[in-house]
């Protein structure tokens, strides 16, 4: 590295990225992409795969529900769709609750994993630094992680709690005809984000103080609180930047692959694609047989 851990605490923005880049890049890359391959791309299609089994039970629900509007009360066909329409909410349930178990145990398995080796690489061990010894650290950090996120999660849930009550609050001023209803409205809007930006951010640090200290819970989030002072403008352009391209792999997935340019089928190949693949196919089978231009084929 070029630079002394000491002297990490003044990089910016394109500084982070750049040596993030390079401790991705260097001695350790192997151990970086075992760790990737065992904990990150589980994450990763464990995401995209809720994506998409969500669609399609959402798109069962959808249809059995238009289907039960269009039935005739008391017959068998409403009795029929009603339990159907249980069972696919029941099934969305238990799928739900299954893949929040999930991802909170590869959440904490890929963090721990992470932090405690991107922390080894700056410190006198990092000659010694394998998977194995990576794993091993797993089990010990686990508990303080889970109880860190109890704690991120009950103080969201309390911070959204309010917001929502706030917000019930200035719709029933403005039906009462407030006229400062509105201005309000957007003030604590904007209000409700930044807080939420700090304190998903203050929550995500906590995660690593949980990891290399003995803190957890509040009092990592306390200490994260603390750590995070002078480098919240840093902090928080990351977490944007992180999470819009997040966003975009997401919606990018909803388009191409879950709903596909053709309907609700899946991901579909652009036209001239379609056609030059079937050409390809032909002519393996058929060498000697004549094939029209990609031009001459229909669409």
């Amino acid at each position: 590295m070029e630079c002394e851990p000491e002297e990490l605490q003044f990089l910016g923005v394109l500084g982070i990225y750049r040596f993030s880049a390079e401790i991705l890049g260097g001695q350790h890359r192997p151990l970086f992409a075992r760790i990737a391959a065992a904990f990150v791309l589980p994450l990763s299609a464990l995401f995209l795969l809720h994506i998409a089994i969500s669609h399609a039970l959402f798109t069962h629900i959808d249809s059995d529900d238009t289907a039960l509007d269009a039935s005739s009360p008391g017959t068998d066909t409403q009795r029929r769709l009603l339990s159907r329409l249980a069972s696919d909410w029941l099934a969305l349930l238990l799928f739900k609750s299954a893949y929040l178990l999930a991802l909170l145990l590869l959440s904490l398995l890929s963090v721990a994993a992470s932090v405690f080796s991107v922390a080894s690489v700056y410190s006198a061990k990092r000659d010694a630094l394998t998977f194995p010894r990576v794993l091993s650290v797993v089990p010990r950090v686990w508990r303080r992680l889970a109880a860190t996120f109890l704690a991120a999660f009950a103080l969201l849930f309390a911070y959204h709690a309010v917001a929502v009550l706030v917000f019930v609050a200035l719709l029933v001023a403005a039906d009462n005809g407030s006229s400062l209803a509105g201005l309000v409205a957007f003030l604590v809007a904007v209000a409700y984000i930044v807080g939420l930006v700090y304190l998903s951010v203050v929550w995500h640090l906590a995660s690593v103080v949980s990891v290399l200290e003995d803190f957890k819970g509040f009092a990592a989030m306390r200490k994260s609180k603390d750590l995070i002072k002078g480098k919240l403008v840093t902090a928080g352009v990351i977490f944007f930047t992180l999470n819009l391209v997040f966003a975009v792999v997401e919606l990018g997935f909803r388009a191409w692959v879950v709903k596909g340019s053709g309907g609700a089928r899946g991901f579909a190949w652009p036209p001239h694609a379609r056609r030059a693949v079937l050409c390809r196919h032909v002519r393996a089978r058929h060498p000697d047989r004549r094939l029209p231009r990609l031009q001459e084929l229909p669409p």
